[in-house]
């Protein structure tokens, strides 16, 4: 389980302290899928980069399976079993994504066990365990064989930063299909995904609208997809919040 006790966020902008993230409390069970949603500015990835460990809170404390994490790093806590997905995943040039797999998963992966994973994400594995992780990669492409590599890593606690984020209509309702099936198959680990689409938010165990740093809203779907989807977008709506 997650937990957040007190979180607070605080940056300088020349002379002002501005607070990102206002006293923000949390708890997030294991199996759960979890969507956070909220207007833009409203402190969503911030949020995210905290659990992760890529930021560190102003103030108060970050609990991971009854242990105190706050104060350690980006790398302690992936050995914990946190993964996180940026909007636009990382290219490496030289290196193979079947070396990527195999990093990830922290073992020298079979090569028919790497192709699982490629298969479980929708890619041929024929046409790209041996393909370079660079710019010839389409961003579709991209988004898809990073989540390969959390599925490789087998993680407890899996974020997921705005995953539609630059990918083609196509590539997105590929992309449905594959957190479905996550979802379908969660057993003892969470996912968290940060989304204004309405298609993952409506998929989601439970709903966290975030806006100016605090929760607005948190519950399961059938409580809160009627207080955020209408005629408007997500979007729209979420920036009512504000």
């Amino acid at each position: 389980m997650l937990e957040l006790k007190n979180i607070s966020f605080n940056v300088v902008d020349g002379d002002k302290n501005v607070e990102i993230i206002k006293n923000l409390s949390l708890k997030i069970p294991n199996k759960k899928f979890v969507v956070l949603t909220g207007p833009n500015g409203g402190g969503k990835s911030t949020l995210a980069k905290i659990i992760a460990g890529i930021e560190k809170p102003t103030e108060g404390k970050i609990i991971f399976n009854d242990e105190d994490i706050t104060e350690k790093n980006i790398t302690e806590r992936a050995n914990l079993g946190i993964s996180f997905a940026f909007q636009n995943p990382v290219k490496f040039k030289g290196l193979e994504v079947i070396d990527l797999l195999r990093l990830s998963s922290r073992k020298k992966l079979s090569m028919d066990e790497a192709c699982e994973y490629l298969s479980e994400v929708g890619l041929c594995a024929k046409d790209y365990i041996h393909r370079e992780v660079n710019s010839s990669l389409s961003g579709g492409e991209l988004k898809r064989i990073e989540i390969a590599t959390i599925l490789a890593r087998q993680t407890k606690l899996s974020i997921f930063d705005e995953p539609e984020a630059g990918i083609d209509l196509w590539s997105f309702q590929n992309l449905i299909k594959i957190f479905e099936r996550m979802r379908k198959e969660i057993h003892n680990s969470s996912i968290i995904i940060i989304s204004h689409q309405e298609r993952l938010i409506s998929i989601a165990d439970e709903i966290i609208v975030l806006a100016e740093g605090q929760i607005q809203y948190q519950g399961n779907s059938e409580e809160i997809l009627p207080k955020i989807i209408g005629t408007k977008s997500i979007s729209s709506v979420c920036n009512k919040l504000k």
